[in-house]
């Protein structure tokens, strides 16, 4: 497949240009402009290019890629040795950030709602159409104890949580990454738990005093499931072979 062909494939399918992020969606490093092979993994580390780099892959496609804003600008140190293994390769980088979180099939939200038998009835913010975070509802109603040995067997990862009450889990907001400052909006529509990759210290105080209960699953854990199912997608789309390479990170 071409390389415009796939990125204008995916920016069809993503619609990155209806989103403000933090960082550019899109193909990041150009590499050769015909991608048979492509590795897909949640960040672009060095590991994730040296996996590639194995594979002989011509595209990487990730969520975390590279340019965020704010960062330093000098390509030096760890940032020089990535791009330049990617040069050197010939090896494209494509990366979609926010678009891929809130994609309503393929997203990181959705593919961890449908792995944890979560509904989503709407955006968490009714005002966005593109809300990052999203509530819905168990399909089976769940005490914490039992919502977090459901998160442990479908993610291989004790999650940190907050019970904040005795109330039985019915209805739930979610954001997968790092999504904790919605914790608050979540309280304020009276929704029984909040899930996200990961917790800052005044959210747990924020659980407790607005009886909400907290679920933190990790950041990388809680990122898997988007670009692997949108790597899925397009091998079945446009016969490509596409492999997803889980690199482990605790965080």
């Amino acid at each position: 497949m071409q390389r415009k062909k796939l990125v204008n494939q995916l920016t069809e399918l993503l619609k990155p240009f209806q989103i403000n992020d933090f960082c550019p969606n899109g193909l990041q490093v150009e590499g050769k402009s015909e991608i048979k092979k492509v590795i897909t993994g949640v960040t672009a580390s060095q590991a994730l290019i040296d996996a590639a780099i194995e594979k002989q892959a011509d595209a990487i496609l990730v969520h975390h890629g590279y340019f965020w804003k704010g960062e330093d600008q000098p390509i030096t140190g760890m940032k020089k040795r990535r791009i330049q293994s990617l040069l050197a390769h010939d090896i494209n980088l494509l990366a979609y950030h926010l678009p891929l979180d809130v994609h309503p099939e393929l997203g990181n939200n959705a593919q961890l709602g449908e792995l944890l038998d979560l509904v989503v009835e709407r955006p968490l913010e009714p005002w966005n159409k593109n809300s990052v975070a999203v509530k819905g509802k168990l399909k089976t109603p769940m005490t914490v104890s039992e919502f977090t040995q459901l998160i442990e067997n479908k993610l291989e990862r004790t999650p940190l949580v907050n019970q904040a009450g005795d109330h039985e889990i019915k209805t739930i907001a979610w954001c997968t990454g790092g999504g904790q400052s919605f914790i608050d909006l979540a309280a304020s529509q009276g929704i029984d738990a909040y899930l996200t990759g990961e917790a800052s210290e005044q959210t747990i105080h924020s659980s407790n005093e607005q009886s909400i209960h907290f679920f933190a699953a990790g950041h990388h854990a809680t990122e898997r499931y988007g670009v692997k199912a949108l790597g899925e997608y397009l091998a079945d789309k446009y016969d490509l072979d596409v492999e997803f390479i889980d690199i482990n990170n605790p965080v």
